[in-house]
């Protein structure tokens, strides 16, 4: 086992990428201490540590503070390879930072949908943050219930391309995750066999803190996807050194249908939005099969994100490349993969990543 260091993670403990890091630390087995974030005042401490407000911060031994979940354990892998979560297989690592980028940028929105939508889920979150992150504002729990929920759904739900029209679709695509995640789950524990990988800890974003945690979506998970949910705790107390766990030494079939819909739904979000940020619109309207998003905000960093993705292809040997072309194109996920040129952000764009950010996952409260 590597002799970590111990960390110290701020969030919150109902978090979307506080429990994806948690996860992390955990199956890695690197000491953290958590803390809450306690805002307004710790807002002024993030912009002036990592320029940016967003959870979670990580904050080293020596006193560095960290962002950005995806660049802070890529980070963590470089200087602690052993027991990676990363597989050797080099095609499976393509489709782990893939699974990754899809969960935490497409499966926000849904996973906000449930929490802030339904007053069930509204009253248990709203609750739950204004005595954890709003605990030193001094006016009435009711009234910081109220802020956050109107806040939440004005950034990310019905100020995000959610509407009354368009929801069931929204919770519709949660029910076709659940079904193939479920084929996934009950037949091996994790999803490339039967130890984690760094596609386990990016879907634990959207399920251990929101899907797994809220009121609304945890009751469908019981009842629809029993599998989903024991892999939920079997993340949860995986660890890399005590555990003899394997990766299979294939791309299982049942994975290509999770790429179908990257292929479906999230790389044509987004193309288009790229496109907005090209044309410096605020919002845009998406259409995905049967959910026409209205008033989508822009978002910088997800231009990135798709930079990201082509990266880890272009950084992949020739063989795999080959391998993974093949396998996205037999899936209708390569072609839009490389749909827009010139995407509009500089070269050395989020380059200061785990330690300096640029831009927040969306354009709202910036």
């Amino acid at each position: 086992m590597n002799d970590f260091h111990p960390v110290t993670l701020y969030g919150s403990s109902i978090s979307y990428f506080t429990g994806k890091m948690e996860n992390y630390f955990n199956v890695k087995e690197i000491p953290y201490s958590f803390k809450p974030m306690r805002f307004p005042s710790f807002k002024k401490t993030m912009i002036e540590k990592v320029g940016v407000q967003q959870m979670p911060a990580v904050v080293l031994n020596d006193g560095r503070w960290m962002t950005d979940t995806t660049k802070m354990i890529q980070w963590f892998e470089s200087k602690y390879p052993e027991n990676s979560i990363i597989p050797d297989n080099a095609s499976q690592a393509f489709l782990c930072f893939l699974i990754e980028d899809w969960a935490d940028e497409w499966w926000w929105r849904p996973a906000m949908h449930y929490r802030w939508f339904y007053e069930k889920g509204a009253r248990f979150a709203s609750f739950h943050l204004a005595n954890e992150i709003l605990s030193d504002m001094p006016v009435p729990k009711w009234f910081k219930r109220r802020y956050i929920q109107s806040r939440q759904r004005n950034g990310y739900t019905s100020g995000d391309g959610i509407n009354n029209s368009n929801y069931k679709y929204v919770e519709k695509d949660f029910f076709n995750l659940l079904n193939k995640l479920e084929d996934i789950f009950s037949s091996r524990s994790f999803l490339f066999g039967s130890k984690p990988s760094l596609a386990d800890i990016g879907l634990s974003g959207p399920f251990f803190r929101h899907f797994a945690l809220d009121p609304v979506p945890l009751e469908i998970i019981k009842q629809r996807a029993p599998n989903v949910l024991s892999w939920v705790s079997n993340l949860w107390k995986y660890r890399m050194s005590s555990n003899d766990g394997e990766w299979l030494d294939h791309i299982p079939r049942d994975i290509e249908p999770l790429i179908k819909d990257i292929g479906k739904k999230y790389l044509p979000y987004l193309n288009a939005n790229a496109c907005a940020v090209r044309q410096k619109r605020k919002t845009f309207d998406f259409e995905d099969m049967n959910v026409d998003y209205k008033n989508v905000r822009y978002s910088l960093y997800r231009v990135w994100c798709l930079k990201e993705i082509r990266k880890h292809f272009l950084e992949s040997s020739d063989q795999t490349q080959t391998f993974i072309k093949d396998l996205l194109k037999s899936n209708n996920c390569w072609d839009v993969l490389w749909e827009e040129d010139n995407l509009p952000i500089y070269d050395n764009f989020e380059s200061d990543l785990p330690f300096r950010a640029e831009s927040k996952m969306i354009g709202i409260y910036e």
